[in-house]
């Protein structure tokens, strides 16, 4: 059997693997998705993470924070890049918490060093709003939320350089709302998701068609289609920059110290080949 008939198959049986403890546990794997950021030399689609702010501004944001990000990241090279000017025109939107000369507590417009605030004052707060429910912070939501992939696969996802796990998920999870089976009984608050560990969410639906309205180019057509699946992976794109806002800087430095080693490495050969040619036959030993 040749190598590449062994390594398919070899696949094939990971895949089977991967997808049978899945089914075990009653949730199916999240459909791969593809990423302008995905791989070694993968980088932002600057104008889907601009859409994608604006679904997070729009929908996300009236529970989720992201106490991580300041205003001035939105301008930053590898990211959004909001010019400067915009992105002071939305820091001065916000209300900053801050304490006047004598010490009492008052608040300021935003500024672009700041941080983006917190929704609620404090978790009690945020679980009195929510039905029990905590909003998680999105700053690093992409880094937290995953799945597992199985062995042998995740093994070969280092070498397809496959780290996706998370932006899948994220974006399954958004488009994954269903009626509740037969024999599901969801309390108070709850709603059916077939891609949620155990299948009940407390977050309602937050996506549907048309809700956030896209720009349009100069032929006056949408950018993008204002669908449920598209505002899921413009928003998804969005928390995986804001998880990680350098990683085009990153992934440019990794292949910088690639190249080196590489060459480093053809150096030392030549030069060890060099220093042990002087030498008489059998020195070697």
């Amino acid at each position: 059997m040749s190598m590449n008939k062994i390594l398919a198959a070899a696949l094939i049986a990971a895949t089977s693997f991967a997808t049978a403890s899945f089914a075990a546990e009653g949730t199916p794997e999240p459909p791969g998705q593809k990423w302008s950021f995905s791989g070694p030399f993968g980088t932002f689609d600057r104008a889907q993470l601009q859409r994608g702010f604006k679904v997070y501004r729009e929908v996300c944001a009236t529970c989720h924070a992201m106490t991580l990000l300041s205003f001035r990241n939105l301008s930053e090279p590898g990211g959004p890049q909001f010019t400067a000017s915009q992105v002071k025109a939305l820091a001065a939107e916000y209300r900053i918490a801050t304490t006047d000369d004598n010490g009492q507590p008052t608040e300021r417009p935003g500024l672009a060093a700041d941080r983006f605030p917190a929704i609620f004052p404090n978790e009690k707060a945020a679980r009195a709003t929510n039905g029990g429910a905590l909003p998680p912070d999105m700053s690093l939501l992409a880094k937290a939320r995953t799945y597992e992939r199985g062995f042998p696969r995740f093994i070969f996802d280092i070498f397809t350089q496959y780290q996706e796990q998370a932006p899948d998920y994220i974006v399954a999870l958004l488009t994954g709302y269903e009626e509740a089976p037969a024999g599901v009984t969801l309390q108070p608050g709850q709603y059916y998701n077939k891609y949620m560990p155990g299948h009940l969410i407390a977050m309602r639906p937050p996506l549907e068609n048309d809700r956030v309205e896209y720009p349009k180019d100069s032929s006056g057509k949408l950018v993008a289609p204002q669908t449920v699946e598209q505002y899921a992976k413009d928003v998804t794109a969005f928390l995986v920059w804001a998880a990680e806002p350098h990683m085009e800087a990153r992934k440019a430095l990794g292949l910088k110290v690639l190249i080196f080693l590489v060459v480093f490495a053809g150096l030392l050969y030549f030069t060890k080949k060099r220093i042990w040619s002087k030498l008489p036959d059998g020195a070697h030993a």
